[in-house]
């Protein structure tokens, strides 16, 4: 079963949405943010990246930062740029991109089903990341930052009660300079509201695709608050995994730990088959590329390889356990300063350019991981290496707040 609330969503006022929706936090640097901010001065970039309006050099994750988030977003609801609605909705968020459209249900979740793994998890998260998180909700008094939840599509009537919500008029419709068009569609009407809750309870699970360090600050925050308010529900986007796409996290690394391109090589050769001058993208999985020594390289695991286990299995497991941590001396991706994460939007180019260009000495470009993987590594209650899925396009910011301060909407 799947508890899931409507709320008083606070969100754009609809003739300013393409002003004021943002891309999400993490996912843009100081610099960026201050040229977006510089152009849309109503960009939501100043409530998720305040320091935006404070001194260069100021920390981003000081008091005086969270104090200037809260300040805009008064300011937002005061000039009107956002606003709350009247009565607890249900919320359809469409996102089109080269020819998909993704169709997710904003929804308030439980934060006690999250603390309990009904609400299931696969990553780790890092504490200054969710310290972070747990302070900028903490003086928001709301979550500004969805959840992204997946579900399997086979349970036809939430599929189905989502598809009639996403019919409705949209309240807004923008396209983003990346190229996505957004729409909003508010759900309001009792009836409706009433069967898309009934559907979802049929649900048995709900699974984290993104946002880890967001929901785990929830539970911490709501800790905190006794679960006052609303504080024991948080925002979050439910999307059929049918619908989304998952890319390649792709994989840079700074120097061969001591080998040269040849000796790693024959390194790499007693677990995979090595063949010079394949095509950058890997055809499936068990299969990955590498650039090295200005050509890519295809390993394909020999048997015995690939162990049958759900995490173990994965490519970027694979990877790590046979090549990045025995041979490149990358212990721990998480901490280690030699790797670099690249997200696969930025095509096979990003990395071999880096090489080229010597920010790096070898580059992996992996096979992109399932839904399956990620359903079946959460249903065993394991954890996925870090960086191991990409979602693209990315949920954007500002499109919805939940304020904890509300009172919830009772059972």
């Amino acid at each position: 079963m799947s508890d899931i609330r409507p709320f008083r969503g606070i969100r754009p006022a609809d003739a300013l949405a393409g002003e004021i929706v943002a891309p999400p936090y993490d996912t843009v640097d100081e610099a960026e943010a201050r040229a977006i901010v510089a152009e849309q001065p109503r960009s939501f970039l100043r409530v998720t990246r305040s320091e935006v309006e404070l001194p260069l050099g100021s920390d981003p994750h000081g008091p005086a930062a969270y104090a200037k988030a809260r300040e805009n977003l008064d300011l937002y609801l005061r000039e009107g740029w956002l606003v709350q609605d009247e009565r607890p909705c249900f919320y359809v968020y469409a996102q089109t991109w080269r020819g998909r459209t993704q169709t997710g249900l904003m929804a308030a979740c439980s934060v006690d089903e999250y603390d309990r793994g009904a609400i299931k998890k696969h990553e780790l998260t890092r504490p200054d990341k969710e310290q972070d998180r747990v302070d900028h909700v903490s003086a928001l008094d709301a979550q500004s930052g969805l959840v992204f939840l997946a579900f399997r599509d086979r349970f036809t009537a939430a599929r189905q009660v989502l598809d009639e919500a996403a019919a409705l008029p949209a309240a807004w419709r923008v396209t983003t300079p990346d190229g996505v068009t957004h729409a909003l569609h508010v759900v309001d009407e009792p009836g409706l509201v009433a069967r898309i809750r009934a559907a979802f309870a049929e649900v048995p699970a709900l699974y984290v695709a993104d946002g880890h360090h967001r929901s785990a600050a929830a539970s911490r925050v709501s800790a905190a608050r006794d679960a006052a308010a609303s504080s024991g529900w948080f925002l979050c986007g439910i999307f059929p995994d049918s619908q989304l796409q998952v890319m390649a996290y792709n994989r840079l690394v700074a120097d061969l730990n001591g080998h040269d391109a040849a000796g790693l090589r024959a390194a790499i050769g007693q677990h995979f088959e090595l063949t010079p001058g394949v095509d950058p993208v890997p055809t499936g999985r068990g299969h990955w590329t590498m650039y090295l020594d200005g050509q890519w390289w295809g390993l394909t695991a020999k048997p015995g390889v690939v162990p049958d286990d759900p995490v173990g299995s994965l490519d970027v497991a694979v990877l790590q356990d046979r090549v990045l941590g025995p041979l490149l001396g990358i212990e721990n991706p998480r901490t280690d300063e030699r790797i670099r994460f690249v997200g696969g939007i930025r095509g096979h180019q990003a990395l071999s350019a880096a090489v080229d260009g010597g920010q790096a000495a070898v580059a992996f470009h992996l096979h992109p991981t399932g839904m399956d993987q990620l359903f079946a590594v959460a249903d065993a209650d394991q954890l996925m290496p870090p960086k191991s899925t990409w979602f693209e396009p990315k949920l954007r910011g500002g499109v919805l707040l939940h304020r904890i301060t509300d009172p919830p909407v009772p059972e």
